[in-house]
């Protein structure tokens, strides 16, 4: 019975070491006796206890790490790169896992070499450009780096997916220099922009003056023809309105001075009225009188014969 015993626990014994459980995303590398011999897939797997090994589990997830290094460019600028970079397992193939699994020691020389690889590829190629070009050439070295990096990781049995370069930044002495050259940079275009503002402004002030002095003008002119007009007018029906009370009292047998006398006495009314206190004088003696009268008299043979009236004497 105790050897019974014995034989289940060693069967047991047995039985765990030949079973291998292997988790998804991973394969397993088997050697037998330090050397190579197969690779089990994820799932329940057998090997032969205390002659096959398991050597080396391998994950064939994609992986990603952080990158922090410096780079100098062609014109002695320190240039600080922040990158992630996101690799895995080129493929499942037996040739590819071997690469994997027996190129380098151990992980972390592996990971040193990625490392390292990137870093100088990048730092070669900063190496050529100026400090002004860096931060416009992202693009351009994430794309030199992927170039150079694709075919080395292959030999290793990996695959660079996506290299992201988080961050470009310079020394602080370089970035408030590159800050106060963005400033003036923008000082220049707001005074561009202000002096371009302020002559339009100028302008179409200079054009609104201009247009509201010529229709200013032209009002004026309109209303100086009709104040002229008007004043002729005026003047006309005046004179018709004397040389007609005239040649009524010429009918009459009256004097005419009796007209000048009646326009004397309303004219100094009016005077009187609108004068607000300034001191006018007037001719008024029997000569003033009688030229105005040979005047109205010269107005009214004209408006009986259509004739041009002789000229004032003076």
């Amino acid at each position: 019975m105790d050897l019974f015993l014995v034989f289940v626990i060693l069967g047991v014994i047995v039985l765990y070491l030949c079973v291998v459980i292997v988790r998804q995303g991973t394969v397993a590398v088997v050697t037998v006796f330090g050397k190579y011999t197969r690779v089990m897939t994820p799932g329940l797997n057998f090997k032969i206890p205390f002659i096959e090994f398991i050597y080396r589990r391998i994950s064939i997830q994609n992986r990603s790490v952080e990158l922090a290094f410096q780079a100098i460019t062609a014109d002695q600028a320190n240039v600080n790169f922040k990158a992630m970079l996101v690799y895995s397992v080129l493929s499942q193939e037996e040739e590819v896992i071997k690469n994997v699994a027996f190129k380098f020691i151990d992980e972390a020389s592996f990971m040193q070499a990625l490392i390292r690889t990137i870093e100088g590829s990048i730092r070669s190629f900063v190496a050529t450009k100026r400090q002004s070009e860096i931060l416009s050439l992202r693009t351009e070295i994430i794309e030199h780096v992927k170039s150079q990096i694709d075919v080395l990781l292959e030999t290793w049995g990996y695959h660079l997916i996506d290299l992201q370069l988080n961050d470009i930044a310079f020394d602080e002495v370089i970035m408030r220099s590159m800050a106060q050259v963005v400033a003036s940079s923008n000082l220049k275009a707001a005074a561009e922009n202000e002096g371009q503002a302020l002559l339009i402004t100028k302008t179409k002030a200079a054009q609104a003056e201009g247009n509201a002095i010529q229709i200013s003008a032209e009002a004026e002119k309109t209303a100086s023809q009709l104040r002229g007009q008007g004043v002729a007018l005026f003047r006309e029906e005046v004179a018709k309105g004397m040389a007609e009370s005239a040649r009524v009292m010429n009918e009459a047998k009256l004097d005419a001075s009796l007209i000048l006398f009646s326009i004397w006495t309303e004219a100094i009314k009016h005077f009187a009225e609108n004068g607000k206190g300034n001191v006018l004088f007037l001719d008024g003696s029997t000569d003033g009188m009688e030229k105005t009268m040979q005047q109205l008299m010269a107005i009214q043979k004209l408006n009986n014969n259509g004739d041009t009236p002789p000229p004032a004497k003076r």
